[in-house]
This record gives structure tokens, sequence and C-alpha cells, in this order.
């Protein structure tokens, strides 16, 4: 008796959503884990890690696309003057973004960037409104009333303008803006993204090594290995995302994402030991349910739609 086609392509889409769950929490979980890395390479200096951070992911997603034979979608995204134009913009966005989130587990400023990536996403909203002219509804500004309120609040608690959160969430947002430009792929485009960033990489290390006399801590087997660690760390959770990415629904990619920061949260005022104090308690607060309030609007209009 043959099996009905629609059982056998139902049991397939369970199948391939199941795996996007367990590769999608994974890949957040590796996000939300990263500052263990920074922060055990403090010593080392915000610029030099991301300049070897920028070499290592360059090695090996450059291996992994030459395993995979796709090196033809970089030489085709090196030929267009447009894509080639909107990678230069998203390098150096990505660069000011690893940069300011170093310096910041360098600092002990987790706290504050794990509130930068909490309202990534109402930046994103932010950035569609003024450049690519969507409308919100009531309770997508309602939503963003709430963080505004909530960096406001931030910043009572800090005692400064929150920077450092602001900084990431722009920058990000900004990235993931010129990236949608880019007609490439997630890996072909990191790839392209650190060839563009890698003289600039070498530069700094070779001004370094002149100013110190040697390699400094790249000389010592515990360093170096943690260096040449932030290139896996920065490419598998890329490649799980975007293996994620094509498995689930946006919907629940949305819901994923706020785990990331909920981990450098927790990071922050348990293994870091950073105060909160309860103004900023609040303002966190207050971004939670600014998230919970376009999380649940996103998630009924995606249920009338469907």
């Amino acid at each position: 008796m043959a099996i009905p086609e629609t059982t056998i392509d139902d049991k397939a889409a369970a199948r391939d959503a199941q795996s996007g769950l367990i590769v999608g929490l994974v890949c957040y979980l590796l996000w939300g884990f990263l500052p263990l890395l920074f922060h055990a390479l403090q010593d080392v200096g915000a610029v030099t890690i991301v300049a070897d951070r920028t070499i290592a992911s360059l090695f090996v997603v450059g291996a992994i696309l030459l395993l995979r034979n796709r090196m033809s979608e970089v030489a085709a995204a090196l030929r267009d003057p447009q894509t080639l134009r909107s990678m230069v913009i998203s390098s150096v966005l990505l660069a000011a973004n690893w940069l300011i989130f170093v310096w910041a587990v360098e600092q002990n400023q987790v706290l504050e960037a794990s509130f930068g990536y909490f309202i990534n996403p109402l930046v994103n909203v932010a950035i569609g409104m003024v450049l690519l002219g969507e409308r919100q509804n009531p309770w997508q500004w309602t939503a963003i009333g709430v963080a505004i309120l909530a960096i406001v609040i931030q910043a009572v608690g800090v005692g400064r303008f929150p920077w450092i959160a602001v900084s990431l969430a722009l920058t990000f947002g900004f990235y993931g803006y010129f990236r949608k430009t880019a007609k490439v792929g997630s890996a072909s485009g990191l790839f392209v993204e650190t060839l563009i960033l890698t003289p600039l990489a070498i530069a700094y290390l070779a001004y370094t090594f002149i100013r110190d006399g040697g390699v400094g801590l790249h000389a010592d087997p515990y360093h170096f290995f943690l260096l040449l660690l932030t290139g896996p760390a920065t490419a598998a959770p890329l490649l799980m995302f975007a293996y994620a990415v094509q498995r689930l629904r946006l919907t629940t990619i949305g819901m994923l994402q706020y785990l990331s920061p909920s981990i450098a949260f927790l990071l922050a005022i348990t293994a870091f030991g950073e105060p909160i104090n309860p103004v900023r308690l609040l303002s966190f607060g207050l971004i939670w349910l600014s998230l919970a309030i376009y999380s649940a609007d996103s998630f009924m209009r995606r249920g009338r739609a469907a």
C-alpha cells in the first residue's frame, strides 16, 4: 500500500523543523556564551582580539567554502560593484560591532551589551520605517515607545547615555540592512567581509609586533589557542543560523534571538559580578515588556495571515 505523498511531505517538514530548532538553539547558546571567550582574552586587548578574529574567521570560512566547492559565490560577489559596495559597508559595520562588543566585555560592561542586543529587534523596526517606508500598527508603536523609555531609564541607571547598548544595536541593525542588499550567502558573505578587513588586521598586528618588539601574548600557547578559537566561534554559529533559518518560521527565529542576550545578562550578574541597581533592572523589565508586546503582535499577525 502506497504511503500518501502528503504524509511523507509532512513528516519530512516536521523532521526539518525539529533539526532546525535544535541547531537554532545551539546557535543562540553559542552566541550567548561568547562573552566567556572574550573575557578570558581581556589581557590581549580588544583591537588585537578583533584583528585575530578576522584572520581566523577568514581561514575557517574559506576552508568550509573550499570543501563545499562554493568559492564561485565569493568570486561573483567580488565582480559585482553593487554587491561589493554593500559588502564594504557591512564589513565596516561588522568590525565596529565586534570591536564595541569585545571592548564592552573587556571593560566589564556585558550587562549593557546584552541590553543592546535586546533593543536590536526594535532598531530593525525603526530602520525599516525610515529606510524602507514600512508602516507600523499601534501595538508596534507601543513597543517602540516602551523601548525608548527603557533606554532613558537605562541612562539614568548607569549615570550616562548607554552608548555601548545603542551602538551595538545600531551597528548590528544597519549591518543586517546592508547584508540584505548584498546578493551573497551568509558564509560567502562573511568570507568577503573578513577578506576586506584582513589587510587592516594584518597591518595592525604587524604594528603591535614592531611596537612591542615581539609577538607578545601570541607566544603564550593558552592565549594563542583562544585567539585561534575565535575563528570557529564566529563561523560555527553563523552557519548554524543559516541552516536553522531555512527550516524554521521567522516567528520561531524571532523568539530564539532573545536567548543569547538573556544568557549574556545572566553571565554579567553571576560569572562576571557586574552590579545591577533597581533602576537598571527596571529598564530591563521595560525592554522585556516591549519585546513581549512586539513578539505577541507579530505572532498574532502571522497567525491571521496563515
